[in-house]
């Protein structure tokens, strides 16, 4: 297979994660049996089929691409995310849900368009970054242009309103700005201007500042902001050193909010316990130490930069869910790549695999 061609070490771990998730995921989902709403056939049907059978597909069509051609395409790709995901807002189109407007409504499934703005942003990042790589020390071809290519992205999340996607791409893009020679001095900069901007957003957005103050004091509002929280520690302390056995989460049924969402690291570790979830732990870091890898051997900076992008943006996203789970980080919403409820995120994750892939087969020999 070509993909195999890639890199075999790190499609084999794509692997045993994408699998592991989707029985982690069908685990989850049976939670979901004491709750009146819930259409497990189909969740686990999209999940499985959309998810997987299509992400797959994407994942081998993208690694037979040609990597020049994906970066000549690179600012198209880009404008067509923007595009797509400011399609949430137009009426008849978007759905609105849970205080957001972040979906594209299918009718048997749903679409959010912020999972392929991440891949949009950075391939034009790199793309941008290997052409200007030697000019970056001047604030007017490094700085003001980066933060230019940052503002429709971080704009259209923000108005969602999405802030755990709009930091991730926020450290993403700081990481590969500085992967590729970035002045220092442009890292107090923008660390300033990140802060600032968090500072403004606790200001405006009152789920913010509750996030924070559940963050500084979860068992404040029990039964409310801190439920959640509360709930996930309970399972994850549940697990002990073995878990309960697969399906055997308690937790689940009922009582965890988000089971099969941004929750689903509490009832895999409930069932798995402390070894299992190393194990995943472990899965994470050697998928993002693998692609960095590949980063290290492209046969150019765009390459590169592609891989390190979507390596650490994926072990970033797993990391904040995880850490969010264990009350290390405030609650974010952001899915555990590879296990949580969504074809959407799941092909996604699986294009950005396909593309470290399609680098690694062009390494340097």
């Amino acid at each position: 297979m070509k993909a195999i061609s890639g890199d075999r070490v790190f499609f084999l771990l794509v692997l045993s994660i994408a699998f592991a998730g989707f029985a982690i995921f069908s685990s989850a989902e049976l939670g979901l049996l004491a709750r009146e709403s819930s259409s497990i056939s189909q969740d686990i049907m999209i999940q499985a089929g959309l998810g997987l059978g299509f992400g797959f597909l994407m994942l081998f069509l993208v690694r037979t691409i040609p990597l020049a051609f994906i970066k000549r395409s690179a600012p198209f790709l880009y404008v067509l995310s923007i595009l797509f995901t400011a399609l949430v807002f137009v009426p008849g189109i978007g759905l609105h849900a849970n205080g957001a407007t972040r979906w594209i409504d299918l009718g048997f499934t749903t679409v959010q368009p912020a999972e392929f703005l991440k891949i949009g942003f950075v391939l034009v990042l790199a793309w941008w970054l290997a052409s200007h790589a030697q000019q970056l020390a001047n604030p007017k071809k490094g700085l003001i242009p980066f933060v230019a290519l940052l503002a429709a992205p971080v704009i259209l999340l923000i108005a969602q309103p999405n802030t755990s996607t709009t930091l991730l791409i926020l450290v993403t893009g700081m990481t590969m700005y500085f992967a590729a020679g970035a002045p220092w001095r442009d890292f107090g900069i923008l660390t300033i201007g990140v802060l600032l901007a968090l500072v403004i957003l606790v200001a405006m957005r009152p789920y913010v500042l509750k996030r924070v103050q559940t963050f500084w004091n979860p068992s404040a509002n029990s039964l409310g902001s801190g439920y959640q929280i509360q709930q996930s520690l309970i399972a994850i302390g549940s697990g002990g050193l073995l878990g309960r056995g697969l399906g055997q989460s308690v937790e689940k049924f009922s009582y965890l909010p988000e089971p099969t969402g941004d929750s689903i690291f509490a009832v895999f570790a409930e069932e798995a316990g402390f070894i299992g979830s190393l194990i995943l732990l472990a899965l994470f870091v050697a998928l993002a130490a693998r692609g960095i890898a590949i980063a290290g051997h492209s046969s150019d900076l765009f390459g590169g930069l592609v891989a390190l992008g979507f390596s650490f943006i994926i072990v970033l996203q797993a990391f904040t869910n995880i850490s969010a789970m264990l009350g290390i980080v405030p609650l974010t919403g952001l899915p555990l790549p590879f296990l949580s409820h969504g074809g959407t995120a799941l092909v996604a994750v699986l294009i950005m695999c396909g593309l470290v892939l399609n680098v690694a087969a062009h390494k340097r020999a």
